[in-house]
């Protein structure tokens, strides 16, 4: 095994995990990090299996076997400025609020090392933006995801990053999404409450499961408006959890339109090409003149296109 200068990580196998392959009972009991690196470790020689080196990643286990295994810590890659357009809705020397399309993604990372928005902020700011998110995530103080729009507020200066990030921690800052959902809801106004972590079968998913494992979730929503077959919803975020309400309104039986990957072939056939959700509205207060400060964000065309077709 090499050393790579950081502790092995011990671990015993579960006696459930008989028959798996290496690689996937590893993702299962380190739900933290992903089957692909998980591999690119078994086959580079850094997992012990039994005391001896393990480079089969598809190696049947037995379960019981003890696991002897280096995480070299991920290096993040520097973010690099480009000319990308931005729809900026507010800017002061502290912060600036964006309303994101879809399709771009929020900070480089595995298989989009750039054209990103943090790329976008780079050349927009030049360069200054709070350094407290790292060197691959300048100013980023939430995400939303790639193929959903709307409104994220951004920290240029350290100060705003750390008085918004406690405002994020609070629970403080108002957050409504626009989503538009398999069936209509009932009762037509909810909570949802769970634990959400990284579904043991599919890694890209996020799962419902039992405390004390994952992260505390709330989401509360209200049916807008019935559709044909569908529903309007506006969805209030309380935490704000990966995937947090495309996972919630799937854990009720209402998964977005589009959203194959919580809705599969049910809620595909719409025309939208990615999931109906929209970050419509971003309330806080600023972190430097502690004004009250909201934002609105007029729905993206092809949500407006998806509701005028589905109206009753």
């Amino acid at each position: 095994m090499a050393d790579s200068g950081q502790a092995p990580h011990c671990l015993m196998l579960p006696a459930g995990s008989a028959g798996l392959r290496l690689d996937r009972a590893l993702a299962i009991a380190l739900p933290t990090h992903s089957r692909e690196r998980l591999k690119t470790l078994i086959s580079a020689g850094e997992v012990e299996v039994n005391h001896a080196v393990a480079r089969d990643p598809a190696a049947r286990v037995k379960g019981g076997e003890a696991i002897r295994i280096r995480l070299p810590e991920a290096r993040e890659a520097e973010a690099v400025a480009q000319d990308i357009p931005l729809h900026i809705v507010f800017e002061d020397e502290h912060l600036l609020v964006v309303d994101k399309p879809a399709g771009l993604v929020v900070h480089p990372a595995a298989g989009n090392p750039d054209g990103t928005l943090v790329n976008a902020l780079l050349h927009h700011c030049a360069g200054r933006l709070s350094g407290i998110g790292g060197v691959a995530r300048p100013g980023i103080v939430h995400r939303i995801d790639k193929d959903t729009s709307g409104l994220l507020v951004v920290a240029k200066t350290d100060p705003a990053h750390r008085g918004l990030a406690r405002q994020f921690a609070a629970k403080t800052v108002g957050r409504r999404y626009l989503a538009v959902v398999l069936g209509v809801p009932a009762p037509p106004t909810g909570r949802i409450e769970t634990n959400l972590a990284r579904s043991p079968a599919n890694r890209h998913r996020m799962a419902a499961v039992d405390p004390p494992r994952g992260k505390h979730a709330v989401t509360h929503y209200r049916v807008l408006e019935p559709l044909r077959g569908a529903a309007a919803v506006e969805c209030v975020l309380e935490t704000g959890r990966t995937h947090q309400v495309r996972a919630h309104m799937a854990h009720i039986g209402h998964p977005l339109l589009g959203d194959s990957l919580y809705g599969g072939r049910r809620v595909m056939g719409c025309g939208i090409g990615r999931q109906a959700l929209h970050a419509r509205t971003l309330a806080f207060r600023h972190p430097l003149t502690l004004e009250n400060l909201e934002f609105e964000s007029q729905v993206s065309g092809d949500i407006q296109q998806l509701l005028i077709r589905l109206k009753l």
